[in-house]
């Protein structure tokens, strides 16, 4: 197997499914230029340098420079998926998401229901997210909680080059809109990636560490400091079940529920504030389900209900890490009934 980093595997997975399938085209904003480039074959494929490269191969009419406007963006892109195409639509930053949340939540996470059945529309919107790069509340924030929470979209969050692959290429041969989020973080990330053809079907967790103790959820950047803070408390003697969830929608309850029977605590990591969020959402649900095997109060380690710093030191405070993880598991840990 290749070791690549994420923003190649994200280029290279686009490359063989354009190859495989003429009907996928992509279009976003500066995918062909980017960061002051001519464009043309010598861009560097947008700002995050995951499309690069895709214009000289397959030219102007299946990798489309669009302008700065989401709303057309998302708007092109789905009439072309209603219309016979598989679009890939990049949005630059997520936080840019409110400039077309009505095509997107209004229209195309609508278009099967609305239509009977008799429609369907293949559109992988693509959407950097996430803090950690000081870029300040409008370009830092984690956005899932928002799209999870529309029905008829399928929302995926990657972690590691491999599922980065597995998961790319599953939203973009998938029939129904698929949200791809991809932690700005996490791109230059390395790590092994199959080669050939290779799938990972949605709403199935991977588990990161095994461990009788506590079970610890995240997705994206999350999943490392949340595997850093379990590898640490295993030399502490507590062990950690750490669930990659990898989709937010479908959501693997089956494998939660599972590791919460068996560790009777569980800490959810998520990088959105708290209130109405991911995080709220898992506590509820396995407060719903799981109550009976609870040995004490669930928690979560998320950032404070507040815009992202855009200080260094504020950031810094501001997001989740192992530390807090470890802390907050060392609690649950201490915890006696009566």
């Amino acid at each position: 197997m290749a070791v690549k980093m994420i923003r190649d595997v994200i280029r290279d997975t686009i490359d063989e499914e354009m190859a495989r399938d003429d009907s996928v085209i992509m279009l976003g904003e500066d995918i062909v230029g980017g960061n002051g480039s001519a464009g043309g074959p010598e861009a560097i494929g947008g700002i995050w340098g995951t499309s690069g490269g895709l214009w000289a191969k397959y030219g102007p009419d299946r990798v489309i420079d669009t302008p700065i406007s989401e709303s057309a963006i998302i708007g092109a892109a789905a009439g072309a998926a209603l219309t016979g195409k598989r679009a890939i639509a990049e949005i630059m930053f997520a936080d840019f998401i409110g400039v077309c949340m009505d095509q997107i939540w209004n229209q195309v996470a609508k278009f099967r229901y609305m239509f009977g059945g008799k429609s369907k529309c293949p559109i992988t919107i693509r959407m950097p997210y996430g803090g950690g790069y000081n870029a300040a509340p409008q370009h830092s924030q984690s956005i899932h909680q928002f799209v999870t929470a529309m029905p008829g979209l399928k929302v995926v969050m990657p972690s590691t080059p491999a599922d980065t692959k597995g998961l790319l290429a599953a939203a973009i041969r998938d029939d129904d809109p698929v949200i791809f989020l991809e932690h700005k973080f996490l791109y230059a990330v390395k790590g092994e990636v199959p080669d050939g053809d290779f799938i990972l079907p949605f709403g199935h967790a991977r588990q990161v560490t095994q461990g009788d103790d506590i079970t610890i959820l995240a997705t994206g950047m999350m999943v490392g400091m949340a595997e850093k803070a379990a590898r640490t408390l295993a030399q502490d003697g507590i062990g950690c079940d750490l669930l990659d969830l990898r989709t937010t929608s479908p959501l693997d309850e089956e494998a939660i529920l599972d590791s919460v029977e068996r560790t009777g605590r569980l800490l959810t990591v998520d990088e959105a504030p708290p209130r109405c969020s991911f995080a709220t959402d898992l506590s509820a649900l396995v407060a719903q389900k799981a109550f009976a095997s609870l040995r004490a109060p669930i928690e979560m380690v998320t950032p404070p209900h507040s815009p992202v710093p855009f200080a260094r030191e504020l950031e810094a405070a501001y997001l989740p890490s192992p530390e807090k993880i470890m802390a907050k598991a060392v609690q649950i840990m201490s915890y006696r009934r009566g």
